[in-house]
């Protein structure tokens, strides 16, 4: 499996978001590209350090499909005329990985935030305590939209920690910068066939 390597300081992102000097940022490998990308204090804006774009688009899918790679760690929205809008995303960490078709069940604007019992068992062990809720705004970690994947534990959400885009750090749901997700939002529709790849 492919990982992403942190180099560079760690840094608190409240140390992140108070950096004012180009010296300071955190350095990640990106595998679809293979290149390093620098994320700094602008990651923290809701913009994606993988910057989306219209790619051609030739896999047999009808427009309005969603199709997730998450080798690639690259989420595509199938456009008319052989086109796709490609975002990065941030994949389901080892262990969390899956595959498979779903569909998109529902949508929310600034969705508020259960955990499942699942995730609260297992934080609670590592001696973190998740709230039972979390209403949706800036600091909720499902971000500024949500697109819930059929009956699943599963959704297309923003995030508030935008560094992350490109790398496999959830626990199964696929993340995006608020403002791509933003952008997803309003191009797909409830219903949307979303095709899980590994």
């Amino acid at each position: 499996m492919r990982k992403l390597l942190t180099i560079a300081a760690a840094l608190t992102v409240g140390g992140m978001m108070a950096a004012s000097s180009a010296a300071a940022y955190t350095k990640v490998f990106d595998p679809a590209t293979r290149t390093w990308m620098k994320i700094g204090p602008g990651a923290h804006s809701g913009k994606s350090p993988i910057d989306k774009k219209v790619v051609a688009y030739d896999g047999g899918q009808a427009p309005g499909t969603v199709i997730i790679d998450t080798g690639e760690r690259r989420l595509y929205y199938v456009m008319p005329g052989g086109r796709a809008m490609k975002y990065g995303i941030g994949v389901g960490r080892e262990g969390f990985q899956w595959a498979g078709t779903k569909h998109i069940s529902r949508k929310a604007e600034w969705p508020g935030w259960t955990p499942p019992p699942q995730m609260v068992a297992r934080e609670r062990r590592k001696g973190r305590h998740l709230p039972a809720y979390m209403e949706g705004g800036p600091n909720n970690p499902l971000g500024a939209r949500a697109m819930y994947l059929g009956s699943s534990l599963y959704r297309i959400h923003g995030s508030n920690e935008p560094w992350t885009i490109g790398q496999a750090v959830s626990s199964g749901c696929i993340r995006m910068a608020n403002e791509d997700v933003i952008d997803l939002y309003d191009r797909v529709d409830v219903g949307a066939k979303v095709i899980v790849k590994r």
